[in-house]
């Protein structure tokens, strides 16, 4: 492409002008059509999760590079304990609103 001479080079963007000038003429006579078929796929959409995921991979390469032998994780939130008398306490509650329900002849809450 580079060994090309000028004559060579006039005759390549007139070619380039026509196909433009063709295709603008395609898509002004079959409207939207075209446009859809060009550049109107939908964008993909990826979740939380897979970027986390991503990202994660993309911090292991790196350390790897760098002579890391591991990425530290950080650490998971420490659950809280629920204690026994709020948990029995939780339980009666549940066990009064199925009563209620059932006398009422309910199934379901």
């Amino acid at each position: 492409m580079l060994n090309l001479s000028s004559k060579q080079l006039r005759r390549a963007a007139n070619l380039k002008d026509k196909i433009e000038s063709l295709q603008k003429e395609l898509s002004r006579i079959l409207g939207a059509s075209t446009q859809a078929q060009n550049g109107g796929a939908p964008k993909r959409k990826m979740s939380a999760a897979g970027r986390r995921k991503i990202a994660a991979a993309a911090r292991a390469r790196w350390a790897k590079v760098k002579g890391r032998k591991s990425v530290a994780k950080p650490a998971k939130k420490a659950r809280r304990k629920m204690s026994a008398a709020a948990r029995a306490k939780i339980a009666a509650a549940a066990k009064a609103r199925w009563k209620q329900a059932k006398a009422q002849g309910k199934n379901t809450l």
